[in-house]
C-alpha cells in the first residue's frame, strides 16, 4: 500500500511520488528567460507537450506569464486568454496527461482547472491573491506551494536572509498550517530556486532540501537552466543542459520528488541512472 504522503491525488488519479518524476514546462509566453515565443501558438504547446510526453514527463506545466527576473505584471485576461485555450486543447489531444496551471491567480486558476488542469503551482505562495488559497481549496487539487522573496519584478534587487533555510522552512510552517486549515490535502513545496535569492542562497538550499522532509510533504526543484548554475559556469541559458544535469543529480539525493525541467529526456534519464547507483548503494 502507498504512503499517503508519496501520492497526490489529482481529479481522482492517484500518482505516486515513490519514486521522482518529471515536469515538463510549457511556455506559452513570448518573454521567458529560456524558451519565450517558442510555444505560443496552440499548434507549437501541443507539439511540444506531444515530445515531452514521449520523453516521460508526468506532468506539463502551463504558464502564461513570464516570472523571470524583472518581468511585468500581466493583466488577468492577458493571461487567461494565453493559458486556457491551451490547457483545453491539451486535455482534448492528451487525456491521459497530468495538467499543471501556473499562477498566482485565483480567476486564472479556477478557469484553468475547469479547461482541465489538475494542480496548481503557484510562484507567490498565495500572497498575491488573498482568494488563492479558499480557491485551491474549494478546487480540491493538488497546490504546489513556492517561496520567493518579493515579486518579480523586484527580487534580485537585495534579497537578504538571516539563515536562508530557516526562513524557508519556517514560511513553508505557516502556510502549509494555513492550507491545511482550509482542507486543502495534497500540497507540494518548491523552494523557489532563483526566486528573490543569490547564487548562494540557491545553494545553501539546495544542499539542505533535505531539511523539508521534516514536513513529510513532497518537495519540487525548478532548477533547469536557471542563473544560479549560468552565473557559476559563465554561460547564457542555452547552454546551461549540462549544469542542470548536475545539479538535479544533488536534488535528487537531497531527496526531491519532481524536477521541473525544459530538458524531459535528459531529467528522465538522470532520474533513472540515479535510480541504478541507489539499487547498489
Amino acid at each position: 500500500m502507498l504512503h499517503p504522503k508519496k501520492t497526490i491525488n489529482c481529479k481522482g488519479r492517484l500518482i505516486s511520488l515513490e519514486k521522482p518524476l518529471v515536469m515538463g514546462i510549457l511556455n506559452v509566453t513570448p518573454d521567458s528567460f529560456f524558451d519565450g515565443g517558442r510555444h505560443a501558438t496552440i499548434g507549437q504547446a501541443l507539439k511540444h507537450t506531444e515530445k515531452m510526453l514521449e520523453e516521460g514527463a508526468m506532468f506539463i506545466d502551463v504558464g502564461g506569464m513570464s516570472s523571470r527576473p524583472g518581468a511585468p505584471l500581466l493583466d488577468v485576461d492577458v493571461e487567461m486568454g494565453r493559458v486556457v485555450p491551451v490547457v483545453e486543447a491539451l486535455g482534448q489531444n492528451f487525456p491521459d496527461a497530468i495538467i499543471s496551471i501556473d499562477t498566482f491567480r485565483s480567476k486564472v486558476a479556477i478557469a484553468a482547472v475547469e479547461a482541465g488542469a489538475h494542480i496548481v503551482n503557484d510562484i507567490s505562495a498565495g500572497r498575491q491573491d488573498e482568494f488563492l488559497f479558499e480557491t485551491v481549496a474549494n478546487l480540491g487539487v493538488p497546490y504546489i506551494l513556492m517561496h520567493m522573496q518579493g515579486t518579480p519584478a523586484t527580487m534580485q534587487a537585495s534579497p537578504q536572509y538571516g539563515d536562508v533555510v530557516a526562513d524557508v522552512l519556517d514560511f513553508f510552517i505557516q502556510q502549509v498550517g494555513e492550507l491545511k486549515q482550509l482542507g486543502v490535502k495534497d500540497i507540494l513545496l518548491d523552494p523557489g530556486f532563483g526566486f528573490g535569492k543569490t547564487v548562494g542562497h540557491n545553494y545553501q538550499l539546495l544542499n539542505n532540501l533535505h531539511v523539508f522532509n521534516m514536513l513529510e510533504l513532497p518537495v519540487l526543484a525548478g532548477i533547469s537552466r536557471k542563473s544560479m548554475i549560468c552565473k557559476v559556469l559563465g554561460v547564457k541559458p542555452e547552454n546551461a543542459l549540462n549544469g542542470t544535469t548536475a545539479l538535479h543529480v544533488i536534488a535528487l539525493q537531497q531527496g526531491a520528488k519532481i524536477l521541473r525541467v525544459h530538458d524531459v529526456k535528459e531529467a528522465v534519464e538522470t532520474i533513472q541512472l540515479w535510480q541504478q547507483a541507489e539499487t547498489y548503494a
